[in-house]
């Protein structure tokens, strides 16, 4: 069985789409949370994952607009959560306050959090991968950092697929992930976008400059 894994889409349709387009046929999808924030399409976003049925599970932006809470400090989470809250209607709000604060799939061999199994909001690095973050599973798929990695251990596997539409890897472009769990092998995958498309959209919804300029650097 392969499976594709996505994470941190951020809003970014111009990534999500490459990254659905450039995908090998796999039996499923999942995502590791945070559709939304600091871009442009949230709404767009959750349609594709809602039309596609992809289980997806709560990231911290995803929390923030169901709670009805803002980030504190950072300007541009800020005004993506301000943006999202304004551009989604009841039935795409809805679908992400019902968001899963994890997801367990195939028989139990999979495990889907956003950030760490047991600490909420904690950046899960890949040099903090080890084989104790696995419970019963075979394969904990993690989001939060948007660095792309994956470690295998005799007891499994720890993999981010990388960010979707925000990578932080000084690779600009989009990141996802395939899981075969019949060797529970992983492939990373990267896919060249228009980010400049979504720089000029970024500008035209009066998000923060910077919002669309780190695209450029994968930063």
């Amino acid at each position: 069985m392969r499976v594709g894994l996505l994470s941190d889409v951020h809003a970014n349709r111009v990534a999500l789409e490459a990254v659905l387009d450039d995908m090998p046929t796999v039996d499923a999808v999942l995502c590791a949370g945070d559709v939304v924030g600091y871009n442009p399409w949230p709404a767009a976003c959750v349609d594709i994952l809602r039309e596609r049925g992809v289980p997806t599970v709560m990231g911290n932006h995803d929390r923030m607009l169901a709670s009805g809470r803002n980030f504190g400090a950072n300007g541009m989470a800020q005004a993506g959560v301000r943006h999202a809250q304004e551009r989604l209607d009841a039935d795409e709000r809805t679908w992400v306050e019902d968001l899963p604060r994890e997801h367990v799939t195939c028989d139990g061999r999979v495990k889907v959090v956003h950030d760490h199994p047991d600490r909420v909001d904690h950046y899960t690095y890949p040099h903090e991968f080890a084989p104790e973050l696995l419970g019963d599973e075979d394969v904990l798929v993690l989001g939060h950092t948007h660095v792309q990695a994956h470690r295998r251990f005799p007891e499994g596997v720890v993999v981010n697929p990388g960010s979707v539409g925000q990578p932080r890897d000084d690779d600009p472009r989009a990141a996802y992930a395939i899981l075969d769990l019949d060797d529970l092998s992983v492939e990373e995958h990267r896919v060249a976008y228009d980010v400049n498309r979504v720089v000029t959209a970024v500008e035209k919804a009066g998000l923060p400059e910077g919002t669309g300029n780190r695209l450029r650097d994968g930063r």
